[in-house]
């Protein structure tokens, strides 16, 4: 016997079928996986699969030279998360020694490349190979992947039982859409492909944009350029959520973090529990959303200080409809003497500078393009199904998918970040940690049995996104500013955020929905069943008895006994909907509720 298989005598090859039939029930069949894309998410699969799988083989393509993906790409100045460093770690892998609430792109970089190092996950990836296509092949199932090696410029191919494409939705940059770009006779840059030889001392600087990365870029170089010329054509908050300012934590807390027991858990849980109670911001008409836009807007006044960029930079619409960012620094850059705010629309980019919608032409010698990436959710390659569909097609116009990792129709293939998910809705690891989690238990689900594809149904992808549609409409996603969040502009539907909190994700996915989900089997679809012997049977070291106890200590049956458990469900104070921002006030949890 190997590995609970009973090996056959005859050296012809056997069907999935009859193999399943000479081993005991929940044979582990082996299976193979490709995932696209070594960033936090293919990290992380590859750790639950080395931890949780046998039988299994795995390979992870990576288009850049080193592994962390957007942590590795995003390499400008003042680039950082804009989620506490602590928090912005694996729930089971903590880092001591962050600098400060805001760690820099570099220490993020670090944290996750020694996480590949401490899990020896690199064996499992190839360096600057990028997928460029998928088709699901008709003969034997699974998909043939089509892969460049970068450095030889030479097509090779690979095939998987089951893909998954953890390529990420903020790392597919792209220039702003204004005509004239290569006219442009200065140094162009943008911030998701930062040349670090370029050195901007005492130069002239345009600056387009003022999403998350334009609020990095101008506090950080604003003290050593002659001038930044910053073009805002919208308003945006901008301000650190109250008790979460920035802070450089000192060689003594960093030691209090290291060497005293429960000190880094408990402000980790802190701030966790802090940021899963600010849901209610994101909920029209609640006080806390009010109160979140009344302390924002003073903020930002305070630090502004100036009528004119008031006017124009405190947004009219809901605290939240685009992702909020602390801006450490950025409000104060904008009253310096060396700094000039021009508000609206760039007509066009000349050999000089950029031509506004105000007649004027702002000469520059270096142009920063702070505009973002491609968030369309559609795979940056083909991927075909059985029909011969390409999903680039399927979502040209609006991203389906089945709760943010699968889509209906692309069988055996999974997706980390997809359309609609929690990723600007709390703790955005937590979530990347469920899908995992999920996806995990499809793989097994699917080894373990005779399945030859799994889909999510048509119908579950609609019944969802209904859902989906008519629950945003009580969200402050749902206004009318331009937003990532809505790939199909300003008015369209919400797609990529989740209808619900963080923590409402991750208990929706739990358990897997298999009656949403087409599944298909090889051949008897109990073949799994085996040759009449259990798993436990074929196990020596195994108690054969491990059923009889004194006691009744079995886990707990029903959903909620089990999430109560998992929660520690009276272990706390009564949380009674108060966070560490002080904005969700005594019974604020009662008012979320009566809104909904």
């Amino acid at each position: 016997m190997a590995d609970g298989f009973i090996v056959p005598s005859t050296a012809r090859p056997e069907t999935d079928t009859q193999h399943r039939l000479r081993g005991p029930i929940h044979a582990q069949r082996h299976v193979r996986v490709v995932c696209i894309g070594a960033g936090a998410s293919g990290l992380l699969m590859a750790y639950k699969l080395q931890k949780h799988f046998s039988n299994y083989s795995l390979q992870v393509y990576e288009k850049n030279s080193e592994v962390s993906g957007t942590w590795f790409e995003n390499r400008y100045p003042g680039c950082a998360c804009d989620v506490p460093s602590h928090n912005y770690t694996w729930s089971f892998e903590p880092k001591l020694d962050w600098s400060a609430v805001y760690a820099s792109s570099k220490e993020i970089f670090t944290y996750f490349n020694d996480f590949a190092r401490k899990y020896s996950l690199h064996k499992y990836i190839k360096t600057q190979h990028q997928v460029i296509g998928a088709t699901w092949n008709k003969e034997k199932g699974g998909y043939d992947v089509q892969v460049k090696d970068l450095e030889s410029n030479v097509i090779v191919d690979d095939h998987c039982d089951i893909l998954i494409n953890a390529s990420g939705i903020l790392n597919n940059w792209q220039w702003p859409a204004i005509p004239g770009m290569e006219k442009y006779k200065g140094t162009l840059l943008h911030t998701a492909n930062w040349d670090d030889n370029i050195d901007l001392t005492g130069r002239n600087v345009g600056l387009i944009g003022n999403g998350s990365s334009g609020i990095q870029v101008l506090p950080t170089i604003q003290p050593y350029v002659k001038k930044v010329t910053t073009f805002i054509r919208e308003p945006t908050w901008v301000s650190p959520v109250q008790g979460l300012e920035q802070h450089v934590f000192s060689a003594e807390e960093k030691l209090e973090f290291a060497t005293k027991p429960g000190a880094l858990v408990e402000y980790r849980k802190g701030i966790e529990r802090g940021l899963n109670g600010q849901f209610g911001i994101f909920l029209k008409d609640t006080n806390v959303n009010s109160e979140t836009e009344a302390y924002f807007r003073q903020q930002m006044s305070d630090k502004l200080k100036n009528e004119y960029l008031e006017e124009r930079l405190i947004p009219n619409w809901h605290v939240g409809c685009r992702r909020l960012t602390p801006g450490v620094g950025y409000l104060e850059a904008l009253g310096k003497p060396n700094v000039e705010t021009v508000y609206g629309e760039i007509n066009s980019i000349t050999e000089k500078g950029c031509l506004c919608d105000d007649g004027k032409e702002y000469p520059v010698d270096v142009l920063i393009c702070a505009t973002g990436f491609n968030t369309s959710f559609k795979p940056r390659f083909p991927v075909i199904n059985p029909q011969g569909q390409n999903l680039q097609d399927a979502w040209a116009k609006e991203p389906r998918s089945y709760l943010g990792v699968a889509a209906a129709d692309f069988p055996n293939y999974l997706i980390f970040l997809g359309p609609n998910c929690p990723i600007g809705n709390g703790p955005v690891l937590s979530a990347i940690e469920c899908q995992a989690d999920y996806m995990c238990k499809l793989i097994d689900r699917f080894q373990t049995h005779n399945i030859s594809t799994f889909s999510p149904k048509a119908e579950a992808v609609d019944d969802f996104l209904a859902f989906k549609d008519a629950f945003m409409q009580r969200t402050v996603w749902h206004d009318p500013c331009r937003s990532w969040y809505k790939s199909l502009g300003p008015d369209g539907p919400v797609t990529a955020l989740w209808p619900g909190s963080t923590l409402h994700y991750i208990e929706a996915l739990i358990e897997l929905r298999l009656d949403d989900w087409d599944v298909r089997y090889t051949g008897n679809r109990f073949s799994w069943l085996g040759n009449g012997y259990s798993q436990t049977e074929v196990d020596p070291t195994a108690d054969w008895a491990f059923y009889v106890r004194d006691n009744d200590d079995d886990e707990p049956l029903s959903r909620l006994r089990k999430l109560r458990i998992l929660n520690k469900s009276g272990t706390v104070a009564p949380n009674a909907g108060v966070s560490f921002t002080g904005l969700v006030t005594e019974g604020g949890w009662k008012e979320v509720e009566e809104r909904l």
